[in-house]
């Protein structure tokens, strides 16, 4: 029997999310059956949001994540994915392999595009792979180098989308915390997925984006909770990943003096990561990128794990917080 997880009643999002990038064969292949597994031990867990895009596998991930869904009961579960990366079908390069980090062929390629018509398409198209009849949250994907076109385009295509019922909640997904607090104060936007810059490690977001979105009352959806790998281990080996690539020795010793702190409340690394984003009242879930079954047990289990309030006193005082650690939402 599934078990409940608690939701915000706004955004109907439980706390913790389903990323489904590892789905589109991030870094190596994951099987059908991998992927499919790992959904189910989600719902079993009670697990009510999956977050996939386009980007995820040249369009894999979605079509995964639509026939892992498909037999679901609709009005259960919120998928959100995102606009702004058009695939266009590239047969000539068929043979190659995807060289954005995904192990599939290359039989499409990317195209940056934020206009209404480009969004338009994009949704079209994924509601296509995914078999669903509507997207509960659409993101405008990594907009860094388009602000612009994405704020002057395609949110008030969303915005056209989310009246029609099209859509539901609309907003942005990047690895930066300024632009995201800069669409939360300029444009009509509902929730926010902000990527590595509010963790353990660092609370770059806490400056910007967080008090700009409890403000205007906009969810925030932390991803990257690990830092690309580095806060994922209970001691981070010499070869930790940090934003996609190898991690600075800095990080690395900063990293592992919290795992230090963190072992004195009998806590480990991975745990207190989870529990840290989910503090801030402004976030509203928290979605990590699980690949198989035995990921999402171990992921569900360090979210279950309750951890002193001492410990994050504990961190300030020793200079590994650089900013307060919220309080309980």
């Amino acid at each position: 029997m599934a078990r409940a997880l608690p939701r915000r009643p706004q955004l109907r999002l439980t706390e913790l999310g389903f990323g489904a990038a590892q789905g589109g064969n991030l870094y190596r292949t994951t099987t059908d059956e991998e992927f499919a597994s790992a959904v189910d031990a989600a719902w079993e867990a009670g697990v009510r949001y999956f977050d996939t895009a386009p980007h995820y596998g040249l369009g894999l991930s979605e079509r995964r994540l639509g026939a892992a869904l498909r037999q679901r009961p609709r009005d259960e579960y919120v998928v959100s994915t995102k606009v702004g990366r058009l695939l266009v079908p590239s047969p000539q390069d068929a043979h190659l392999r995807d060289s954005d980090g995904f192990d599939v062929p290359a039989t499409h390629r990317r195209v940056w595009d934020f206009s209404r018509d480009g969004v338009l398409r994009s949704i079209e198209a994924s509601l296509g792979r995914t078999g669903l009849d509507r997207i509960d949250i659409v993101y405008l994907h990594d907009p860094d180098d388009h602000w612009e076109q994405a704020a002057h385009e395609a949110v008030p295509a969303l915005i056209d989308l989310r009246d029609q019922g099209v859509v539901g909640a609309i907003g942005a997904g990047m690895n930066q915390s300024a632009m995201l607090a800069r669409f939360v104060r300029e444009t009509d936007v509902d929730v926010m997925m902000c990527a590595g810059r509010y963790t353990l490690l660092e609370q770059g977001a806490a400056a910007d984006l967080l008090p700009a979105a409890e403000n205007r009352g906009v969810g925030v959806v932390i991803a990257g909770v690990y830092n690309s790998g580095l806060l994922s281990r209970d001691r981070p080996p010499a070869d930790a990943v940090y934003n996609y690539q190898q991690a600075p020795e800095a990080l690395i010793e900063r990293a592992r003096r919290i795992a230090t702190v963190c072992e004195t409340y009998g806590v480990t690394l991975p745990q207190a990561a989870l529990a840290f984003v989910r503090r801030h009242p402004a976030v509203v879930s928290t979605v990590v990128g699980v690949r198989n079954e035995a990921q999402v047990v171990e992921t569900v289990r360090r979210s279950g794990i309750v951890v002193p309030e001492e410990l994050w006193d504990d961190l300030a005082a020793a200079g590994l917080l650089a900013a307060p650690p919220g309080r309980p939402a």
